[in-house]
């Protein structure tokens, strides 16, 4: 497939973003859910989407933590991005592991033909942050995992080199890649609870720069806001949806990949879009579980909201 390559020279870019594609060693995720066909699904649903400069995966791409797990998806995204002639980028999630993240991707920036094209932060020590560029536009990574914790932080070291790479602006602006989100629904404690842990900090060093979008994942949901005044998005989960129909003390995953394009056109405010698998299992529910404990529930049993105060905090669920 040829590559429209407008943005060379108009600073207009078109990223296809995916996040928690939660692939393992032997495919199928802790909930019996096929991920690579997850994946495949997207993809494939997406190969008519034209004009895309980059891929960008932010992060729990393997399930397990696995090296296979990674391999499988930097297959078949790097087969993507190679038949159109893009980049493609990772950065880790809460499910990965360091050193598999970095035997399989190197420092997260990858070109067409899988060469590894990322300036990594070495001050920052295991932490997988780096940068690199297309057509102008600057891509950040951050590392925003904590092992053996479903939150997320920006370390001391990442946030100084970030801030010392923003304050020279690039000729097409840049972009913030990372897993857990800056910003959270009101309504969702837990959302709160594990999301970025130091929201504010991360903000601290955007404000004044030529930051056009955060892209987040982690959620398993698409949710819109912004970070001291720069636009935030939290893109769908490819191995499942989290669906906030649910009563607000319980969390209900469902089937259906779904993936976004970012429009950012020049100057203006970015756009974004989402896509929908066209799985015929889309809305099946994959688990219902107390949203506080994490013990799986077989019904929408009516419950007074807030009677789950004082019980262990333990997870949003034990999935994302």
């Amino acid at each position: 497939m040829e590559h429209d390559h407008l943005s060379a020279h108009t600073g207009r870019h078109r990223i296809l973003h995916l996040s928690d594609t939660h692939l393992t060693a032997h495919g199928v995720d802790e909930d019996g859910v096929d991920a690579t066909a997850a994946l495949d699904r997207m993809l494939y649903d997406a190969r008519f989407v034209p004009g895309i400069d980059l891929v960008v995966v932010s992060g729990d791409i393997a399930d397990d933590g696995s090296a296979q797990g990674c391999a499988g998806v930097r297959e078949r995204v790097g087969r993507f991005a190679a038949e159109r002639g893009i980049p493609h980028v990772y950065c880790t999630g809460n499910h990965d592991t360091r050193a598999a993240f970095g035997s399989v991707f190197g420092t997260g920036h990858l070109g067409p033909d899988g060469g590894d094209l990322g300036l990594r932060v070495t001050a920052a020590g295991e932490e997988h942050a780096a940068l690199s560029y297309v057509a102008g536009l600057r891509i950040i990574t951050l590392d925003s995992l904590v092992p053996g914790s479903v939150h997320g932080l920006v370390s001391t070291a990442q946030l100084a080199w970030l801030r010392a790479i923003l304050s020279e602006p690039a000729d097409a602006g840049s972009i913030v890649v990372l897993h857990h989100p800056p910003i959270a629904l009101e309504s969702s404690p837990l959302m709160k609870a594990v999301g970025l842990r130091n929201a504010d900090d991360l903000g601290a060093a955007l404000v004044g720069t030529d930051v056009r979008a955060v892209l987040c994942g982690h959620f398993h949901l698409q949710l819109s806001g912004s970070l001291h005044g720069v636009p935030v998005w939290v893109t769908p989960g490819v191995v499942t949806r989290i669906d906030l129909t649910a009563p607000p003390w319980l969390e209900r995953a469902v089937r259906g990949a779904g993936a976004t394009v970012v429009d950012l056109n020049g100057a203006d405010v970015p756009m974004f879009h989402t896509l929908q698998a066209r799985d015929p299992m889309a809305g099946t529910q994959v688990y219902l579980v107390d949203a506080m404990s994490g013990a799986d529930v077989e019904q929408e049993a009516a419950q007074e909201e807030g009677s789950h105060e004082g019980r262990s905090r333990r997870t949003w669920r034990r999935r994302t």
